[in-house]
């Protein structure tokens, strides 16, 4: 059966499931959130009192592990586990890969008198010895050197994963080298936590808050697409790369506005309803879902959660998604820039800092002008982003992620800061030495009787902002859908713990000089709001204008992902990063070579995915199409060459558009092979990416251009893969 002939019957089966077939909701109920989960509640029920008041000291104050307690949470957890039909456990883990990774093992042993027994060993517990041969390191070592270790984080709360015939408990963990460096995303955010609940808690501590420990929150909203499984089955360019290499824009995209908040769709609904309920069971509160912008599009978001937490329910939520949806006949597209011409798909990274009681440290408060402690936090987080923009733009790079960022609500490559007016007004007048009293009116009055007035945030919303504040907390909007949140939360927490340390340096000084505390704070915040002024713009990000303006005030503009790695190495950001004992330089060198190795990698992919597509179904697409018009024009001729008329100039008028795209193709195609050959040949990691930044990505859409004109040249029938028009609209 033909390509042509498979997208014609899917088509149909599609039509049916959209308009005739609706899926009934099960109605199901969650019995009791967080089931799945080795939570508080069940680590209190399950645990000895003293061993439950030592495990709860190391995940809330932050104190080492008790060995002694190993062996009692080991035979809790296996009891829970082996009470709902587990068999095996795993330590699950976050490789450099940017996805999670778990090898399981059996509770089956066999003792002395050759008796089959249910154990788990403490020792299994803490610590693991997984093959790490096979995972990137990034030339950190040789492959004779392969031992790995995963050792248990015990703040991140064990899981059961439900298979479909017994389930999995899952111990998150960290993973290092046989030497001790870090292989994975999770051990540098564990201790850029560790580093800024240090430098945070100093800065409490001068303002009279006697806080035993400060931590990071997150809250990660996470955009996707949904397609009908049918379609993605028809699209290898979908399935090997993530993206639609091919197809033309249809005449209806998002310009309506129709999507955005809509209606969510009976069978998406009912996709959305399982995946709460997965995610229910594992303790992850999904609070929020909706429709995006672009057709098709939609998001999940949980309540925060500490950073190290957040990001391991991120990576599983990414994980349910594309498993529920695989159940229910659709497919679930994770990747920055899947459709051309539409929104892509971001993950914002909504990040504070709270104290142990739970307070809000980046909360302006109603007069956030007289609140100085607030005011250090916020510029301290300033000047984070001002020293260490390039690279937070490294945490964010990958190659799908370069087709997402600078358009369509996606922020821009610059990194900025957006504090609304009332904020920045603050600052201002800080600077200029002047006294702010709020005047603004910040209670909307609807002039309607029946309905209440409503509260401003102090803030704007600038949807072309990178990084912007949005009422208690930053939102870095720049993280693609596809990414893990890990990397970015390590490099901003450090960054901002450097920038904590320094003022609280400069504070003592003043102090000395002053006498008077509050003097000798607004003299310091003085001083670093005059020095990170140039990464406030409180305007169009998207504009030309903030373009020139940014260069004038020296912000890196890191278009592409093959340029913005360098930053990774660059001499200030190993300095800071090795300063806080977040990164040593052999882990950062790794992490550096490891980005660049899978950023070539998926571009070679895509490259291959391309010139195989083109060969063996859109040429001989065209050509069959083409022969056969020829044909009809003959037979025309033939037909009417007793009457003056010329019945087939149409016809050749469009095979010459046909011949002349095939031709571009065929020549567009060749010189892309032509580079691959020459970047295969690079042997510098940095050269080979740049090389393919500045001649591979925009070969690739140059190949895209003529055979997209293609697909709107010939009848619907004849195209051999689904389109634009189907997957975005028929589900």
């Amino acid at each position: 059966m033909t390509q042509t002939k498979l997208r014609k019957d899917v088509l149909l089966k599609v039509a049916e499931k959209s308009t005739g077939i609706k899926e009934k909701l099960n109605g199901k109920k969650i019995k009791k959130f967080g089931i799945n989960s080795f939570n508080n509640q069940i680590m209190r029920e399950k645990l000895p009192k003293d061993v439950y008041k030592k495990l709860k000291q190391t995940i809330l104050e932050g104190k080492k592990l008790d060995m002694s307690i190993a062996k009692s949470v080991a035979h809790a957890l296996k009891e829970w586990a082996t009470e709902k039909g587990v068999t095996h456990f795993t330590h699950w883990f976050q490789p450099l890969t940017g996805s999670t990774a778990e090898k399981h093992d059996a509770f089956l042993e066999i003792d002395n008198d050759g008796f089959v027994v249910e154990r788990f060993r403490p020792e299994q517990l803490v610590q693991g010895e997984p093959d790490a041969s096979s995972f990137p390191h990034g030339g950190r070592r040789s492959t004779f050197e392969a031992r790995g270790y995963t050792a248990w984080d015990p703040s991140s709360p064990a899981f059961i994963k439900e298979g479909p015939n017994g389930g999995i408990l899952c111990i998150p963990s960290v993973f290092i080298s046989y030497n001790g460096e870090a292989l994975d995303k999770k051990t540098p955010l564990l201790r850029a936590m560790e580093d800024i609940n240090k430098s945070a808690s100093r800065i409490l501590n001068m303002f009279g808050n006697q806080s035993t420990r400060v931590k990071i929150t997150i809250g990660t909203e996470q955009e996707y697409f949904l397609i009908d499984k049918s379609f993605y089955a028809l699209r290898p360019d979908l399935q090997l790369t993530g993206r639609t290499l091919f197809g033309a824009v249809p005449p209806k995209g998002q310009e309506l506005d129709d999507h955005y908040f809509g209606t969510i769709k009976e069978r998406v609904l009912g996709f959305m309803q399982d995946v709460e309920e997965e995610l229910y069971k594992l303790g992850i509160p999904a609070k929020t879902r909706h429709n995006e912008v672009a057709p098709q599009q939609f998001e999940i978001a949980p309540i925060y959660a500490e950073a190290n937490i957040g990001a391991d329910r991120n990576q599983l939520m990414m994980q349910v998604i594309k498993e529920v949806a695989d159940r229910k006949g659709l497919a679930a597209l994770m990747h920055e820039k899947p459709f051309e011409g539409i929104n892509g798909s971001g993950k914002h990274n909504n990040w504070s800092i709270q104290d142990v009681d739970g307070n809000n440290l980046l909360d302006p408060g109603e007069t956030p002008e007289e609140n100085l402690q607030f005011l250090v936090f916020l510029v301290a987080t300033l000047r984070a982003v001002y020293k260490y923009g390039d690279i937070l733009r490294a945490t964010v790079a990958s190659s799908s992620n370069d087709h997402r960022l600078g358009a369509n609500e996606a922020p821009p490559a610059i990194m900025s800061v957006f504090l609304g007016e009332h904020l920045d007004s603050i600052l201002n007048h800080i600077k200029e030495g002047k006294d702010f009293k709020s005047s603004q009116d910040f209670v909307i009055d609807l002039g309607i009787n029946k309905l209440p007035s409503i509260l401003k945030d102090n803030t704007d919303r600038n949807r072309t902002s990178p990084f912007a504040f949005t009422g208690n907390k930053f939102e870095f909007r720049a993280p693609g859908s596809n990414a893990s949140v890990s990397l970015t939360n390590t490099i901003l927490s450090a960054a901002v713990s450097e920038s904590l340390s320094v003022m609280a340096n400069d504070i003592e000084k003043e102090k000395k000089k002053e006498e008077d505390f509050d003097q000798a704070v607004l003299k310091v915040l003085k001083k670093y709001i005059i020095e990170t002024e140039p990464i406030r713009f409180e305007g169009d990000n998207y504009s030309e204008e903030w373009v020139e303006e940014a260069e004038k005030r020296g912000l890196p503009n890191l278009k592409t992902s093959g340029y913005a790695y360098d930053a990774i190495l660059d001499k200030k950001n190993v300095k800071m990063l090795k300063d806080r004992k977040v990164f040593d330089r052999i882990e950062l060198e790794s992490l550096y070579n490891t980005k660049q190795e899978k950023y070539i990698t998926e571009l070679e992919i895509e490259g291959k995915t391309l010139i195989n597509l083109v060969r063996t179904e859109i040429i001989p697409t065209a050509i069959d199409y083409q022969t056969g018009l020829i044909e009809n024009v003959q037979k025309a001729s033939m037909l009417m060459k007793d009457f003056d008329i010329d019945t087939g100039q149409d016809a050749k008028h469009l095979l010459e558009q046909i011949s002349e795209l095939i031709k571009n193709i065929r020549a567009s195609v060749a010189e892309l092979e032509e580079k691959m050959e020459n970047a295969e040949a690079k042997d510098d990691l940095s050269e080979a990416a740049k090389y393919y930044s500045d001649e591979i990505v925009p070969q690739l859409e140059k190949v895209r251009e003529p055979v997209d004109e293609l697909e709107e040249l010939l009848p619907a029938e004849e195209w051999p893969l689904p389109k634009y028009s189907e997957m975005l609209f028929m589900i």
